[in-house]
């Protein structure tokens, strides 16, 4: 598809898709997909490349529900705009708690009921990117947080290495931190000058 937001729009009056193409079209705003059937959309191997999703309700074989639960367990949280005619509560209802983006009614001109769906059209693909880019972004923190805590812990390993290894030599071996304060001092170190190794955390000035 060329440029733009790409839309599946799937109807089973083909007069309104066309119409609906047409004007979502008119500004290169978006690409519309069109098809009559949910059975058929879902069958479309390019389903999952669309940006966002609109679906009448009541259609033969497939209504809308059942295709948004469809696209649900297939496509994961692509943006789904149910645009009906069906008013009913039950319905808004049954949308909202199988994840449809939002719940569009048909109705009035033309022109104004295609201009809020392309107005939903842009929220539903926002808010997705948005929290796409959130969860992203958190993914990253934990990463480096993980990554944070493995150096951590390789740096505690080779310091305890370190120390055994130092325990065990027969000369003088101590460290100090940036104002020249004993830190550590070696079981050699402690043993010929006395030093107590349990103060040494607070370090000695010398």
């Amino acid at each position: 598809m060329a440029e733009g937001l790409r839309v599946l729009y799937v109807d089973d009056e083909p007069e309104l898709l066309e119409m609906a193409k047409i004007f979502l079209e008119m500004h290169g705003e978006f690409q519309v997909g069109i098809s009559t059937s949910a059975t058929e959309a879902i069958k479309i191997p390019l389903a999952r490349s669309y940006d966002a999703i609109v679906s009448d309700y009541e259609m033969p074989e497939m209504n809308g529900i059942a295709f948004l639960k469809h696209v649900r367990e297939q496509f994961g949280d692509i943006p789904f705009i149910l645009f009906t005619g069906r008013g009913r509560e039950e319905v808004v209802i049954d949308a909202i708690n199988n994840g449809a983006d939002f719940y569009l009614q048909k109705g009035g001109s033309a022109q104004a009921q295609f201009a809020e769906l392309a107005h939903k059209i842009r929220q539903a693909v926002s808010k997705r990117q948005a929290q796409a880019q959130l969860r992203e972004a958190y993914d990253r923190i934990t990463a480096s947080e993980e990554e944070l805590a493995r150096s951590e812990l390789q740096l505690q390993e080779s310091e305890s290495k370190f120390r055994d290894f130092a325990d065990n030599l027969p000369q003088m071996v101590f460290e100090t931190d940036m104002d020249l304060r004993i830190t550590y001092v070696n079981r050699y170190t402690a043993d010929r000058y006395g030093f107590d190794p349990g103060v040494m955390g607070s370090g000695i000035s010398v």
